[in-house]
């Protein structure tokens, strides 16, 4: 359904996984954040279903045309991402979407694992993100160092695995309340029982379809309401 795609980034050009709804309708926009995978088929694939229910969604490559299924390289591959690249490579592909002919409306970020920290991230970054969905976070806040302030009339939504600690986590927890105190909306979702990367259907040890079911209706929720 998509396409590979180039776009300004600060200067330079990033690329990224384009998916757009059929027949080119518009929609509002939705940036997808990577795991510690890379550009894997399961983030293109996320970018599909969000271009199937409406939205015009771009998953930038973070890692420049790096990806892994070797736990050891993803492991050193999220350690060496340079944490201003990476705002970059996010805050261009929200200019970039908004500029889009198909895009009608606001826009959004989700990500999954790292990514998840850097969706609640993106919305310090730019101007034009205004809702965030963060699955499983994991990255701790100082390698990012967000100006939380910038959530004032934004809202975020994060979701929970009881592996990682459900919301109970710090790092969870530090997110809500710097949201919260700035004047955003952050709501918070446990899922008993489940696994790190519940939502990840290309590895069966560790998804969960009723999680994921639910996960994902809350999110379209959270962008439908928000992004228009």
């Amino acid at each position: 359904m998509g396409e590979m795609v180039s776009y300004p980034s600060n200067g330079g050009m990033s690329e990224g996984y384009l998916a757009v709804p059929a027949g080119n309708r518009t929609g509002p926009a939705v940036i997808v954040i990577q795991e510690w995978w890379g550009l894997v088929p399961h983030i293109t694939a996320v970018a599909d279903r969000f271009a199937e229910a409406g939205f015009v969604a771009l998953a930038p490559d973070l890692y420049h045309g790096i990806s892994t299924t070797e736990p050891d390289h993803a492991g050193k591959l999220i350690m060496g991402l340079a944490m201003d690249q990476a705002a970059r490579d996010i805050a261009g592909a929200a200019d970039y979407l908004v500029k889009r002919p198909e895009v009608a409306g606001k826009v959004g970020c989700v990500g999954f694992c790292a990514g998840g920290s850097l969706a609640l991230w993106s919305a310090t970054l730019s101007e034009q993100i205004v809702a965030t969905a963060g699955f499983y976070p994991v990255l701790p806040w100082e390698r990012m160092k967000p100006e939380w302030s910038d959530y004032a009339g934004k809202a975020a939504i994060i979701h929970c695995s009881e592996e990682d600690g459900t919301s109970a986590a710090e790092g969870v927890q530090t997110a809500r309340g710097a949201i919260q105190a700035a004047g955003g909306d952050c709501v918070l979702y446990d899922y008993p029982g489940s696994s790190h990367a519940f939502f990840n259907d290309d590895r069966p040890e560790v998804y969960d379809q009723q999680a994921s079911a639910s996960a994902w209706a809350r999110t379209l929720e959270l962008f439908r309401t928000r992004l228009g």
